[in-house]
């Protein structure tokens, strides 16, 4: 499941200074290559293929979050996102090992299909937050969404989180009729209702901004017939989910 690079190497898509939507406060957002996943909603397409990206070294990342540290300010900090950033889990926990020696909040968002042994060392000795992907309610959503089974990977990812005691954020990609549905929300909110670790779940409402990215690549985007979110519906869905959660953000 890993993507190998040489020791303190991370094999980067993109790095977005002054993000604002990956996190609290202000942060650097490290897009890192590769994912096993195949998302038919995916905005960022262009960073599934494993073999991509730059190689950066992990010092080189870090002077960067220096030099961007007092714009962090008291809860910003860095942010890494991809693709699928617990690919590279082994080369993270020297990274953020060294973000935490220089006072700075680290922050994983992923889909929660790897807990191997460097990303239970991550996990618990380094990420201050994690923000977990929920993709789908059912094996069958799951599978038509991502192209994998076993969504059940995602929620045993999410009772380790639980039980470490450590901030979690939960997102979800709200698409009309598909995972926008009442019984999905209601099953959701069911599901996490008692976890004392999520501070606040994210309505991420579905969007066609990747479209061009996948015609690029020469990928069919088979969601072209799907439609947005009217205001009602996304307004009726956080309705529903501030029933089981502390705090409803819609991005």
């Amino acid at each position: 499941m890993a993507i190998k690079t040489e020791e303190h190497i991370l094999r980067v898509h993109s790095i977005e200074s002054f993000g604002t939507h990956d996190g609290p406060g202000i942060r650097m957002v490290v897009f890192l290559q590769g994912c096993k996943l195949k998302c038919l909603y995916c905005h960022n397409p262009d960073t599934i293929e494993t073999s991509g990206g730059t190689e950066y070294n992990i010092e080189e990342l870090v002077q960067m979050a220096l030099k961007m540290k007092p714009y962090f300010g008291r809860r910003g900090g860095v942010t890494v996102s991809g693709g699928e950033p617990l690919l590279q889990s082994k080369e993270l926990v020297p990274f953020f090992k060294r973000l935490k020696e220089e006072g700075i909040h680290t922050n994983v968002d992923t889909n929660g299909r790897i807990l191997n042994h460097f990303t239970v060392e991550l996990l618990d000795d380094y990420a201050d937050l994690v923000m977990l992907d929920i993709k789908h309610m059912t094996e069958d959503g799951y599978e038509a969404l991502t192209g994998m089974r076993n969504k059940e990977t995602t929620f045993t990812f999410a009772k380790h989180r639980e039980a470490s005691g450590k901030a979690m954020w939960l997102r979800y990609v709200l698409i009309p009729e598909i995972t926008n549905k009442p019984e999905l929300l209601h099953a959701m909110g069911d599901y996490f209702k008692d976890y004392k670790t999520i501070e606040k779940i994210e309505i991420q409402p579905y969007h066609k901004l990747g479209i061009h990215k996948w015609e690029a690549l020469g990928w069919e985007y088979q969601l072209k017939d799907a439609r947005e979110n009217t205001p009602e519906e996304i307004k009726a869905a956080a309705e529903i989910l501030k029933n089981y959660f502390k705090e409803v953000k819609i991005n």
